[in-house]
């Protein structure tokens, strides 16, 4: 059985009221989904609440639920509404000042500074970037969806989603081009 097969079983049984199995399919997708959040806010607390949104949404139509395409891209398009919704609602408000603190520790102790500019550099430059192309390049490389799966999460077409990776890697080749140089 491939993890898209278990997925929708998965699926199957929480609709008929499996608690364990919503339990393995939140400890499944759990780290994604934050990572991916993460990558749009760089702020740890919104991207854990974002994941438990877009959790609660998955397990309350659990029951809706009809595969009609791999369940990555069932779930990265419920995550890409919850975050479309989420930066509305943050434009109405005044933005949360992140602490640097929450930002994960650096992995290569070689160049430590180096290191930690470079990852600084890089939130902001994806900040910088257009929501829908935020959103592709990040299901793209970080979740390595499919052009397809990423259009069908984005409620997009296939060229647009490659217009908008390409896009996105113009944009951030830009933005980070003194550390490309190194």
């Amino acid at each position: 059985m491939n993890d898209n097969e278990t997925d929708i079983l998965l699926m199957t049984r929480i609709a008929a009221g499996d608690s364990a199995a919503a339990r393995m399919l939140v400890l499944k997708w759990q780290k994604p989904l934050i990572n991916f959040f993460y990558r749009s806010l760089n702020n740890v607390h919104s991207a854990e609440d974002l994941a438990q949104q877009t959790f609660v949404k998955i397990l309350q139509s659990a029951g809706k639920y009809t595969p009609t395409a791999s369940f990555s891209s069932y779930l990265f398009h419920i995550a890409h509404n919850v975050l479309v919704s989420d930066f509305r609602k943050r434009s109405r408000r005044h933005a949360e000042v992140t602490d640097p603190a929450e930002l994960p520790a650096v992995a290569d102790e070689t160049d430590p500074i180096n290191q930690n500019e470079l990852k600084k550099s890089f939130s902001e430059a994806v900040q910088k970037l257009p929501e829908n192309h935020r959103t592709a390049i990040l299901l793209f490389c970080q979740q390595e969806l499919s052009y397809a799966e990423i259009a069908e999460a984005m409620g997009a077409s296939v060229p647009n989603v490659k217009n908008w990776v390409h896009r996105a890697r113009q944009a951030l080749k830009q933005s980070l081009a003194g550390f490309l140089e190194h």
